[in-house]
Order: structure tokens, then sequence, then C-alpha cells
């Protein structure tokens, strides 16, 4: 059969499909934007133009939300750029692997210093307090999971009264679009990471409390207590999310827990921090593992004896937007292991 349409029919058809409503767009940020970060209100004048950024994951951010040619320094990475920014990493001036000079940061003449951790900008930062950088015109953005809930008063990795959530990375990657008006991007890109979480969360939903784990994440010497993550970091929801029980019970950032004790607790699952940075011995993965092969205690552990021993990249035991990555290596890990029955 055959129809025939009259140019009025057309005229009609073209008039209804220009009203269908189009897919509502991130609403555009008006400027000056005054956010409370950290309970301080900062204010951005514009959307910045020079970046340094002080933590990988909030780099990291940066450049997932396609900002990378606002980016002209950075600072404080623990292992190598994620996968597909390579190019555009090697762009941007690394200041320092660990700790930048105020100096360095300041000649980088940034209209934006963001930060990870308050140990570096912060109250007591080793690289600057936030007002230094305010006094000369530049605001400063501290990552939300370094302060909700966290007490970073007494130095150090601080302590989590709160558990952390993804939430608050989140937070992060709205907040930073918003500040360079990109807020479309940072709604696809937190998208993508709870679809991601998700998924790996159904691959073992039956472990479901029966699993235990410990996270190491360096120790500063190998004959005294490791590093280990507390209950409420990063590697507490990462276990949480996938029914896993942390054997460790601080709340403490990284506490510090002999391995007799942790060998008393006996985890299923050991789960080892690699990484690039060489600030300890233990920080290199084949220093971990062969002391989890060779001491007296270690090597007479279960998880040790059986090998579910999981190596994972230290950044996804920080709260990053690498947590997802972390969440999904343990669930993968789990299943070819063989522990989910």
């Amino acid at each position: 059969m055959t129809f025939h349409f009259t140019g009025a029919f057309l005229a009609a058809a073209l008039t209804a499909l220009s009203i269908v409503p189009k897919t509502a767009e991130a609403a555009e940020t008006t400027y000056p934007l005054t956010l409370k970060n950290c309970g301080r209100d900062v204010t951005f004048p514009h959307a910045p133009q020079r970046t340094v950024s002080l933590g990988q994951s909030t780099t990291e951010i940066l450049y997932l939300l396609g900002l990378a040619d606002k980016v002209v320094g950075t600072a404080v990475w623990i292992g190598p750029v994620i996968k597909g920014y390579e190019e555009a990493n090697a762009k941007v001036e690394r200041l320092a692997d660990n700790d930048p000079s105020f100096e360095s940061v300041v000649a980088k003449k940034p209209d934006l210093v963001t930060a990870q951790f308050q140990w570096h900008v912060g109250p007591e930062g080793i690289v600057a307090k936030p007002e230094q950088f305010e006094e000369l015109g530049i605001p400063v953005y501290t990552s939300p999971a370094d302060c909700t809930g966290k007490d970073n008063s007494g130095g150090g990795d601080g302590v989590r009264h709160s558990v952390f959530t993804m939430d608050q990375i989140y937070q992060e990657i709205a907040e930073l679009a918003q500040i360079f008006n990109v807020r479309d991007r940072g709604e696809k890109l937190i998208a993508d990471l709870k679809a991601r979480e998700g998924a790996a969360r159904q691959k073992i939903a039956s472990v479901n409390g029966k699993l235990s784990a410990v996270f190491w994440f360096s120790s500063a010497e190998l004959d005294i207590d490791p590093y280990v993550a507390g209950k409420n970091g990063a590697p507490g929801y990462i276990m949480s999310a996938l029914g896993i029980k942390n054997v460790i019970d601080s709340d403490e950032e990284w506490p510090t827990v002999g391995w007799e004790t942790i060998a008393k607790s006996n985890p299923t699952i050991i789960v080892a921090g690699k990484m690039d940075r060489r600030r300890f011995p233990a920080d290199d993965i084949a220093v971990k593992l062969k002391f989890l092969k060779d001491d007296p205690v270690t090597s007479l552990m279960p998880a040790v004896k059986d090998n579910h021993i999981v190596v994972m990249d230290a950044q996804a035991m920080n709260p990053t937007i690498r947590t997802i990555d972390g969440i999904e290596v343990l669930a993968d890990q789990i299943l070819q292991l063989g522990l989910v029955k």
C-alpha cells in the first residue's frame, strides 16, 4: 500500500517534531561562583585557565573532564597516569613527584590550585596554607574526600570519623565541572563511574559477608608494623561494596598494625598496593610479595599459603576515581581465585 502525504500534512508533522523537548542540558555556570569547600568559602571569578593540581586523582579528574589544556603544573604522583592520557600528561610540567615547594607552584602563575590532600595545602599544609595562595589572588579547591568527616589536625594521614563513600568523589567531579563550566561532562563521568560500580557489585553479589580482607599500602620499614587500611577509608568502601569484612577495626586512615595481629584475624585475602613511588622499601610490590612469602609470620597465613593475594593499584586505595578500579579488580580476582561459592 502506498501513502500519499499532502503538503499540509508534512508541514504539520514537521511542526510537531520541532516542539518535541530536547534532552536537558547542564546549566551554564554564572561567575563569580562561590562554593563552600572544606569549611571555607572559595570564590572563582571566572573559569580557570591556568591550574596547578597537587594530587594525582584530582589531576586525572581534570583530564577526564577534558581540561588537560587548563593544567600547567602537577605534583604528588604515586603511579602512571590513567590509561589514554599519557600524551596529555606528558605536556604538563611535573613540579615534583611528591611535595612541591610553594615557590614552584606560584611560579606557574596559576589562577587555581587544586589539592587532593590537606596535608599539602591546608591548615597545616607542608606546601602552604590556602590563605597564602589567596593573598596572591589564587583560589584553592581541596578534594572533599580529604576533609568530609575527617580530622587532619594531627598531621599524617588523618583520622576519618565517618565512612568514605564515592559520593565525595562525585561531589568533587561535579564541583570541578561547575568551576570550569563543563557541567555536562561532569554528569556523564559520574554516570559512567556509577554504572561500573553497579556492574562490579553484581558480579560477586553472593559473597555477602563470607570473605574477609586486609589492605596493605606500604611499610616505613619491613621489620616494623605495616600501614594497613582502617575501616572508614576507600578500602573500607571497596570491601563494603563487595560484601567483604575488613579485619582492621580502626578510624585511622592508615593505622600501623603488627603482622601477628593481622595473622590472628586470618583474612581470606591480602590486597597489596602497587605503586611507582619509592618513599619506603615496601612501596615496591616485588618487595611486598617476597616479604609475604619469606617472613616467619606471614608465610604461615592461609591467605599466603593459598596465594589469595590481590595486587591493586595503590591509587585505588586512596579516595579517588581509581577506587572504582579497585572494586572492579577485587571482584574479578575473587572470581578468578574461585572464592565465590
